[in-house]
């Protein structure tokens, strides 16, 4: 949405908390819930149909996932908000012609699957019966792909997952809220109402979603990539990572932005990947 747009938006929130503080949070949040893009609209790309394609169920949603069957270990990819697992598609071709088994996701209401809302809660989950049944040894997220897959080890610590990658993800609710709210102009009851939102339906409030602490009782290794200048989840978001997941090691680059495609960082990748 255009920022003119997003702050018209803001406003009208801003006084339906007037009247009714409850009614703010609840559209304010549905609001940050909704991707506006994301989806294959167009002919499928050359990569996407040349995949074998298998549709998994989480509760009413139908994931769908790619493979690119290869010989060597097994790799997850998530993609991030307002995306879909062509995203990769300089990381498939990569891992592709090296041989490895790459699977790909699709998060609800992105790409091909089904849904309406996206969250990194309910895209772990997502995630997780995804990761069940292809058995990866690596997953790779990118942005809130890296957030909900945290999310996903912290709560399930599958014993298949060795080693996951987290490329400019964001470490935790409370920053990705309030810049929410800043680019949005919401006054303070309609954070308040969001936060209590949260509360009411996940039981606990936006600070306990720390992906970064959650890291702290992940045994996998971790390697994270972040560009210092990344202008969609800030770089202290990769030290907030660094100071808890003590078995992760962290690269940092310059200038390659929140996207991080480059030969570089998918030799960076490999190394990892190989070690």
């Amino acid at each position: 949405m255009k920022p003119i747009l997003l702050k018209s938006i803001g406003k009208f929130l801003n006084l339906v908390s007037l009247f009714s503080p409850k009614l703010s949070g609840k559209m304010a949040i549905k609001l940050f819930s909704t991707p506006q893009k994301g989806k294959l609209k167009n002919q499928e790309p050359t990569l996407i149909k040349e995949s074998k394609k298998r549709i998994i169920k989480y509760d009413t949603i139908s994931i769908m996932t790619y493979q690119w069957e290869g010989e060597n270990d097994t790799v997850l990819l998530a993609h991030g908000w307002e995306s879909n697992s062509y995203r990769w598609k300089h990381l498939i071709t990569f891992l592709k012609d090296l041989n490895y088994n790459v699977i790909a996701l699709d998060a609800p209401a992105h790409g091909n699957s089904s849904g309406q809302v996206f969250n990194a809660l309910l895209f772990s989950e997502c995630i997780h019966v995804v990761a069940k049944t292809y058995q990866p040894k690596t997953i790779i997220g990118h942005s809130v792909g890296g957030m909900a897959s945290v999310f996903c080890q912290y709560k399930y610590q599958l014993p298949c997952v060795k080693k996951m990658i987290l490329l400019g993800a964001p470490s935790n609710f409370v920053g990705v809220f309030d810049r929410y709210s800043k680019m949005m102009q919401y006054n303070t009851v309609v954070i308040n109402a969001m936060n209590n939102y949260v509360l009411e339906k996940f039981n606990h409030l936006p600070e306990y979603f720390s992906a970064a602490k959650f890291s702290e009782e992940i045994h996998s290794k971790g390697l994270i990539i972040h560009d210092k200048e990344d202008s969609i989840i800030p770089y202290s978001d990769a030290l907030d990572y660094k100071k808890h997941f003590s078995n992760a090691k962290l690269i940092s680059t310059t200038g390659l932005g929140h996207g991080l495609k480059s030969e570089k960082i998918y030799n960076s990748i490999l190394e990892f990947l190989n070690a």
